[in-house]
């Protein structure tokens, strides 16, 4: 049976990658955002690839809205099976340079319109004790960047209410599972639609990356939810590990970088506009799709996700060659020693030949892990979990 899905901020971006994704699968998937043309086209990304969608016009910030649209997707599809958090919107520009109210309005869409998501979820998942919940994060959910203070403090929140989440439903040992997935900078429309007060044209902090390489992370965190959450792209590892190790020097670092990191060198376009209060893909607008305008710099697939994602079976295999080297090494020098002396030279080629054997084993093992790497990132499957009583 398709799995039923709902994603909010489905008509453009990660949101709308994601929902072509599911649909790929041929999951029922219900599309909340507010653009009305964006959402019929993302319908029509998911009817094309095989899933049945139902677009469902949906401001997140607005719990009876969310609500409303979550009771409909089970009424016209079935049981949510997942919940995927993506929509969001922001403010580019100095914190002294944004308003009160654009700042208040970037966290009822960015904060509260993921705990609206999740309170439409669990309230339905609950009952049957069963059912996944995906966060789409950032890796500014952990490191703040400066021009982006509202989207970082929003991001922050999500992280500590999905941590606290997760430790209730722990406590409950619930049925439920949440996690959350940690993207880096990607090529979407926000770049020109987000609302801006810079000089020069937003881009993304490099290295940027595709949605689709976020949406087949975001299909994975569904399907192994007990992890409580991935990183995505060899640049959100660097960025978070480096915050932890020396938060202090990377605060000096972003205050010389960050600023022209973020912006592209030409003049910001007077007239780009902004989805802040009001959709630019909506009735007056048009469809932005998934992607934005840096394709040409844009990298579609990272090695980091897919290491990840099989850490163990890569540990293993990189052990087991470790070992084997080591071994070599020690055989090698042993042998070395034993033939100058003129003894037992033939054993000492025996032990190499042993060792040497070994060691394309471990690296066998190696090769394997990295194959199932390379073949991982193109197919995983959501399955319905099985219905199951109270653990």
């Amino acid at each position: 049976m398709p799995p039923v899905v709902v994603v909010t901020g489905a008509s453009a971006g990660v949101g709308r990658a994601v929902a072509r994704a599911f649909g790929s699968r041929g999951a029922k998937v219900a599309l909340l955002a507010r653009g009305e043309k964006g959402l019929a086209a993302a319908a029509e990304d998911v009817r094309e690839a095989g899933g049945t969608p139902l677009e469902l016009p949906t401001d997140v910030a607005d719990f009876a809205q969310v609500d409303a649209a979550a009771t409909r997707a089970e009424d016209e599809l079935g049981p949510i099976d997942v919940w995927v958090n993506v929509a969001f919107s922001s403010v580019f520009a100095r914190f002294t340079d944004i308003k009160p109210d654009e700042y208040r309005r970037v966290t009822e869409v960015t904060y509260l319109g993921f705990v609206h998501g999740t309170m439409a979820a669990l309230s339905r998942m609950k009952p049957r004790d069963a059912g996944t919940i995906v966060q789409v994060g950032s890796a500014l959910a952990y490191r703040g960047i400066p021009l982006q203070s509202a989207y970082c403090g929003a991001k922050h929140a999500i992280q500590g209410f999905n941590e606290a989440l997760r430790c209730e439903l722990l406590h409950e040992h619930s049925g439920i599972r949440t996690t959350m997935v940690q993207l880096p900078a990607v090529n979407t429309p926000q770049f020109t639609w987000l609302l801006t007060r810079l000089p020069e044209h937003a881009q993304p902090v490099p290295p940027i990356y595709q949605p689709e390489l976020a949406a087949r992370a975001v299909l994975h965190a569904a399907d192994h939810p007990r992890r409580r959450e991935y990183w995505v792209g060899s640049s959100t590892a660097a960025t978070l590990l480096a915050n932890a190790v020396a938060p202090g020097l990377l605060d000096r670092y972003l205050a010389r970088t960050g600023f022209g990191a973020q912006q592209t060198g030409q003049p910001q376009p007077p007239s780009q506009p902004a989805n802040l209060w009001e959709p630019v893909d909506g009735p007056r607008g048009f469809d932005y799709g998934a992607h934005g305008e840096f394709d040409q710099q844009a990298k579609a697939r990272d090695i980091q996700p897919v290491l990840s994602r099989h850490h163990g079976a890569v540990a293993a295999g990189l052990a087991a060659a470790a070992l084997a080297a080591g071994q070599l090494l020690s055989r090698t020098l042993k042998s070395t020693k034993d033939t100058s002396d003129g003894r037992d030279a033939t054993r000492g080629k025996s032990g190499q030949a042993k060792t040497l054997s070994r060691a394309a084993t471990g690296l066998a093992i190696a090769g394997q892990g990295l194959r199932r790497i390379q073949k991982s990132g193109k197919d995983t499957r959501f399955r319905r979990p099985a219905k199951k009583g109270r653990r």
